[in-house]
């Protein structure tokens, strides 16, 4: 099952989604800093992000698992605790945490859909993000109440909060996988949609 354009069970245009009322504060911080988000195959939540602008590299990998099974085919067993996840890392002064999370609730994938996106079934594919400092954590759940309040999915959200114990970084076939493979089937099929939301309603967002 395929999303169209808007986005499965998004009740409202990605371009009035709202933002988020709370935020890190980044006037004074000047070094890049990190998320860590699950928003199922990494191949396509990848290639969203790297399209922002404040962004300043995007690496596809593994959390929420054990450093010994951090591998794709121990992952895709399901049978590991493992999110496909990407490590992105941004400047604050030019994108803030907050926006992030708006884009990964509004393009990057459907949060309504429990260990799953699309056809892509199991545990490694969930909604999740991965704090790796108590702030983030109450941005995000701060966020998402939020957006159930504002009822702008016809689903509850189901993303899981989870606390970052270890980010495992991907083989190298799997880095930017989007870009370096158009045509692959998947991709045209998945992300290529994904891009072309990201493009029509965040305009203002992406890379110059």
């Amino acid at each position: 099952m395929l999303c169209d354009v808007r986005g499965a069970n998004l009740k409202v245009s990605p371009d009035r989604f709202p933002d988020p009322m709370e935020d890190l504060e980044t006037g004074a911080q000047s070094s890049p800093a990190s998320a860590v988000l699950a928003a199922g195959c990494f191949w396509c939540v990848e290639a969203v992000f790297r399209e922002l602008d404040g962004v300043l590299g995007v690496v596809s990998g593994y959390a929420g698992g054990e450093a010994a099974t951090a591998d794709y085919r121990s992952v895709c067993s399901g049978a590991t605790d493992h999110a496909e996840v990407v490590e992105i890392s941004y400047d604050p002064r030019r994108v803030s945490y907050g926006q992030l999370l708006k884009v990964f609730f509004s393009v990057a994938h459907d949060p309504t859909q429990l260990d799953r996106q699309g056809n892509d079934r199991g545990r490694q594919y969930r909604s999740a993000i991965f704090f790796g400092e108590e702030n983030q954590r109450r941005v995000a759940e701060a966020y998402m109440r939020q957006l159930e309040g504002a009822g702008v999915f016809s689903a509850p959200i189901v993303t899981r909060v989870e606390p970052l114990t270890g980010f495992y970084r991907a083989e190298d076939y799997h880095q930017d996988y989007a870009r370096l493979n158009p045509g692959q089937p998947y991709i045209a099929a998945v992300a290529l949609p994904k891009l072309e939301k990201l493009r029509r309603y965040h305009p203002g967002m992406l890379k110059g």
